[in-house]
């Protein structure tokens, strides 16, 4: 930890280094509070936590975030903030897989990464070639408007997904990728934190991008009840009966369901447009009257 601090203010020697402590049982604080660094304690575990109290906390025009450690190097700091400074983006992203050590990654954590990253290029319509690092840098107005729902691991393609879906504009750099030091242990479980960024993924999915969401399944309901429908009427033309009647109530209850999901995704969809606009006057305006 002393380190990455001492690492990032010979780079960045104007900036004002935090270190959030996240309920951590050894002398994480100490080390960093010697080292010059301002530390914050956060008692809820989980790294989201963690990026919700950094980014209500600390006031600043350009944010630079970085897991600690030591595995980001802080040379590169300056090029990924280049990007927030001239105003070319609003979160500049650090990526790992192109250039890391050979033991930078355990098992599966690059079949993840690229599982990930398939999943949202799809879904959301961007690809992106780093989902999961934890060395970004962000604008003023990101910071403000980003809510951060997310408790754990999963804060990343949160953060990812939020600046596809508003708007924001997001940039990638190339940045090598270190071996952590010896008796460092990632606190991340590959295949219970994995399953928590998928679902995060979906549940993102249905909330930002309703109509898309409901109306898929409105269109998979609806196909269903044709087919079903279809084969009633063409019993009911050979023979003059319906002789399956359960299968007529399931096409109608299919075309029922077919419309509800429609309406829903509407519905969502109009609040969500609403909801953006009230959000980016809203962070304009704290953004304009902190600048001030």
């Amino acid at each position: 930890m002393a380190k990455v601090v001492a690492d990032f203010r010979r780079v960045l020697p104007d900036a004002q280094i935090w270190v959030f402590d996240n309920a951590s049982t050894d002398d994480t604080a100490a080390i960093a509070r010697a080292a010059g660094a301002r530390v914050h304690r956060v008692p809820a575990k989980g790294k989201g936590n963690v990026v919700r109290a950094m980014f209500r906390e600390v006031e600043a025009d350009v944010y630079v975030m970085v897991d600690g450690d030591d595995t980001y190097p802080a040379d590169h700091a300056a090029m990924l903030i280049e990007d927030i400074v001239e105003g070319r983006a609003d979160m500049v992203v650090g990526t790992r897989l192109e250039s890391h050590d050979s033991g930078s990654f355990r098992r599966f954590h690059g079949f993840g990464n690229r599982l990930v990253r398939w999943s949202i290029g799809r879904l959301f319509g961007q690809p992106v070639r780093d989902v999961l690092s934890g060395y970004r840098a962000f604008s003023r107005r990101f910071v403000k408007s980003m809510p951060v729902l997310s408790r754990g691991f999963e804060i990343e393609t949160e953060m990812t997904v939020f600046a596809m879906a508003h708007a924001f504009v997001l940039s990638e750099r190339t940045v090598p990728y270190g071996v952590r030091p010896e008796g460092s242990e990632s606190k991340l479980n590959t295949f219970r934190d994995g399953f928590r960024v998928l679902r995060t993924i979906g549940f993102l999915f249905k909330d930002l991008r309703p109509l898309l969401f409901f109306g898929v399944a409105a269109l998979i309901a609806g196909l269903a009840s044709l087919g079903f429908g279809a084969f009633v009427v063409h019993e009911y033309t050979l023979s003059g009966e319906v002789t399956h009647p359960s299968t007529a109530v399931l096409a109608a209850a299919l075309a029922l369901t077919a419309f509800i999901l429609l309406a829903t995704g509407l519905i969502l969809d109009t609040v969500n447009r609403r909801s953006n606009e009230i959000l980016r006057l809203i962070t304009d305006q704290v953004v304009r009257y902190r600048s001030e």
